[in-house]
């Protein structure tokens, strides 16, 4: 049995107590209950994607690997529940198999879905909402091991904090998905000037159902995507991309060339600004259709370090303005790109779109390279502006600043007392951006 628990990027880890392996919702609750018994916490873990480490635990840890799958799925009204240890990539290939997808997807699949919505991943598109606008019902293990479920019909308060809940609210076992009939996109993705994407980046996002960009910190280009759904009868669209050349373009270049020039830029950091340079200037032209979410995923093989924070849509331009003013500045030079993603406001209490259109700036640097000058640095940029931090994502901020933050953090805390008021589900993170009791 594993006595070190370590998350994907190595910026978190822990030595539980108890390691439990559940394979039913009975067996969860049993966990939960046992772990009451002998006074502690618990965590259930997902894909460890998180940057953050609001799945340490030094008490009892559920491994949900063995608690995957799909429970029902309903073609008529795209309503699908599936376990919540089920990863986004198996969910997506059940999906396929019933006809249907998500509405929208982050470039990451590896995530758990209960793991991917407890900490607000989302996608990109000015019109569409993060994953948890998609999410209609939840099934729960609270702190005194009942079973229970919630909806917008049944405990709706309960609901409206689940769909982004940290896992401070109970075990979440199954969730309910309201998804779409399967549709392909559109990809195109191309260098474009830093300075054109700028002062397009309203029209871009306008135009294009999925929308984003990666700034290269030292080149003066960027690598727009967009992806666009496919229109019904449409004969002038791409063809879908080659096999050899998915592999040649997120295998070899992307993945195995971009992490050996990080591992260069590691070993020599004088070079880093050279290198990105040169990765600014070798980005190529693609444009393919594929499956949804062939399109949305990208294989994310090289390890970072990341911050992302939401800001209001019409500041992200002045965030921008800044964040270019001040890396050439910073001591350590920065190796990876820049990502900047949009979405619509949504009503979900700690969604970081919540009441506000988004963009989403995400800063990453390779693992063993500084960061704290550059993250410091943006975070002081997107406090200006009061930026919202991805909360599976790197941050400094406390309780008491996101309460300033989040129109409705105090009803989510008022939730969390009733169904956990000895806090079962409590870790040091949670306890940072929460606050105790």
């Amino acid at each position: 049995m594993r006595t070190t628990w370590r998350n994907w990027a190595g910026t978190a880890s822990a030595r539980p107590a108890r390691w439990v392996r559940p394979v039913s919702a009975a067996e969860i609750s049993t966990a939960v209950k046992d772990a009451a018994s002998s006074g502690l916490t618990v965590r259930a873990l997902g894909s460890g994607h998180s940057f953050t480490p609001v799945s340490a635990c030094d008490g009892v840890v559920l491994d949900l690997s063995g608690w995957t799958g799909v429970v029902a799925a309903a073609a008529e009204t795209g309503l699908v529940t599936v376990r919540s240890g089920t990863t986004i990539r198996a969910l997506n290939r059940a999906l396929d198999g019933l006809g249907l997808a998500m509405a929208n997807l982050g470039d990451i699949d590896a995530q758990t879905i209960a793991g991917a919505l407890a900490t607000g991943t989302h996608g990109t598109g000015a019109t569409v909402g993060g994953l948890a606008t998609q999410a209609t019902g939840f099934e729960l293990v609270l702190a005194d091991g009942s079973v229970v479920t919630c909806s917008a019909t049944e405990r709706p308060e309960l609901f409206a904090a689940a769909r982004v809940g940290l896992g401070a609210l109970g075990v979440v076992t199954t969730v309910t998905l309201r998804c779409v009939p399967s549709f392909s996109l559109m990809a195109d993705e191309r260098p474009v000037e830093l300075d054109e994407v700028i002062a397009s980046f309203d029209s871009m996002a306008a135009d294009n159902d999925h929308f984003e960009f990666y700034w290269f910190p030292y080149g003066r280009k960027a690598l727009v995507k967009r992806n666009n759904r496919v229109p019904a009868e449409s004969s002038d669209i791409p063809p879908p991309m080659p096999p050899w050349r998915r592999v040649w373009e997120f295998e070899v270049m992307e993945n195995a060339g971009f992490g050996a020039l990080c591992r260069v830029g590691r070993a020599m950091p004088r070079s880093i600004r050279s290198l990105n340079r040169f990765s600014s200037a070798v980005l190529s032209v693609r444009s393919y259709t594929a499956v949804s979410h062939q399109v949305f995923v990208t294989p994310r093989r090289v390890r970072f370090v990341e911050s992302e924070y939401a800001v209001p849509r019409e500041s992200l331009l002045d965030v921008l303005g800044e964040l270019r003013s001040v890396v050439p500045r910073l001591s350590a030079p920065v190796m990876f790109p820049v990502e900047v993603r949009v979405a619509a406001a949504d009503d979900i209490w700690l969604s970081t779109a919540s009441g506000r259109d988004t963009a989403y700036i995400a800063i990453h640097q390779y693992v063993g390279l500084p960061y704290q000058e550059y993250f410091d640095a943006f975070e002081s940029i997107v406090a200006g502006v009061s930026g919202r931090p991805h909360w599976g994502k790197m941050h400094s901020l406390d309780a008491a600043r996101l309460a300033e933050l989040y129109p409705h953090f105090e009803d989510f805390r008022k939730v969390r007392a009733e169904v956990d008021p000895d806090g079962r589900f409590v870790n040091p993170y949670l306890t940072r951006v929460l606050g105790t009791g």
